[in-house]
């Protein structure tokens, strides 16, 4: 299965914004991991680079695929064993502890910041770049990060997390920002 037309095309993924309707999208798991998948993969974090950004789901360049990638070197975070940068195919949550208020931002809304609760700790499965299931435990920035990026791939965006009067406020400051 080839899941974009040419290597010209994965050289130039563009970042999706608000209100683009795949971002509101449930993406669909990997079946198996193969080199299209590992060319996704790099062509994602390049872009996460170039952006630049600390994480990006597939969905956030208009792929509807259960993949993360995570700059852990951007955020000084070293895992054992894990690819640089931690790639994560088909990731679940399963196990939380602890919620923490933080402040998060998102490439696919740009100059827009808001506190949101998250998981002190988490524990996730996902499969490598070379098609193993791992499981990691992350606290902190890292377990936000996670989560975050998940969220992407059921379509959740990280103002979803707050009430409906945050929320909305945010997608006014939102629509003004891309309007200035």
């Amino acid at each position: 299965m080839t899941l974009i037309a040419t290597l010209d095309e994965l050289s130039s993924l563009k970042i999706l914004t608000y209100p683009n309707p795949a971002l509101t999208k449930k993406s669909e798991p990997v079946e198996e991991v193969n080199d299209d998948i590992r060319a996704l993969a790099q062509a994602i974090a390049e872009t996460m680079v170039n952006a630049p950004g600390i994480g990006l789901a597939a969905p956030q360049v208009g792929i509807l695929k259960r993949i993360i990638v995570i700059d852990t070197a951007r955020v000084n975070i070293d895992i054992e064993g894990a690819s640089k940068p931690l790639t994560m195919i088909n990731p679940t949550i399963i196990e939380t502890c602890g919620l923490v208020v933080d402040e998060e931002g998102c490439l696919s809304m740009p100059k827009l910041y808001a506190d949101v609760p998250r998981p002190e700790k988490i524990r996730a499965e996902y499969t490598d770049i070379d098609g193993k299931r791992q499981e990691i435990s992350a606290t902190g920035y890292l377990a936000r990060c996670i989560a975050h990026e998940i969220d992407h791939l059921d379509g959740v965006l990280f103002w979803d997390h707050l009430g409906v009067i945050r929320r909305n406020m945010l997608k006014l400051k939102f629509t003004n920002l891309k309007a200035s």
